[in-house]
């Protein structure tokens, strides 16, 4: 899902010219808009210091990718390891209108919309349920799991096309 992600993204007539600057160069040429995947060290580092284990789903992402640049128009970039962090941490104003617990995994320069994972509601397989949360919605929008997240952005931004 992914690379076609990325192609979709990096298609001049489709999608790049909804962006306010191009992909850099090196970015259209490889054809991706992630880097090289975590290795287990940075993300047991992220775990040591959240003070917990990853989600599958979101472990498994960091493992492919560690970052990514925009999934949406609205999400400027899924943050790398090194940046994740609670969001008391990170947007201290965004705790008045979501819970201090959750994980912020995206940017956007504005913050007027972002991903963040829920540790207080976990499945049984482990994964957390995964928020789409912007101003412009008076809702929280809630998935099972990052997984389900990123597979509806991927089905939102296909039908912009």
């Amino acid at each position: 899902m992914l690379q076609r992600w990325s192609d979709d993204w990096l298609d001049p007539i489709l999608h790049e010219e909804e962006r306010v600057e191009p992909f850099p160069a090196e970015v259209r040429a490889a054809r991706w808009l992630g880097g090289a995947g975590a290795d287990d060290v940075r993300i047991t580092r992220l775990e040591e210091r959240l003070g917990r284990r990853l989600p599958p789903s979101y472990r498994e992402f960091l493992q492919t990718t560690d970052g990514w640049l925009n999934t949406t128009t609205e999400i400027d970039r899924l943050l790398p390891a090194g940046e994740v962090g609670w969001t008391r941490d990170l947007e201290p104003g965004m705790v008045t209108w979501t819970q201090d617990t959750t994980l912020k995994i995206s940017h956007t320069p504005d913050a007027t919309a972002t991903y963040l994972l829920n540790p207080n509601v976990v499945t049984a397989e482990g994964e957390w349920e995964a928020w789409y949360v912007a101003h412009w919605i008076d809702v929280v929008i809630r998935y099972r799991s990052f997984w389900d997240l990123m597979n509806c952005e991927y089905d939102s931004f296909r039908l912009a096309e």
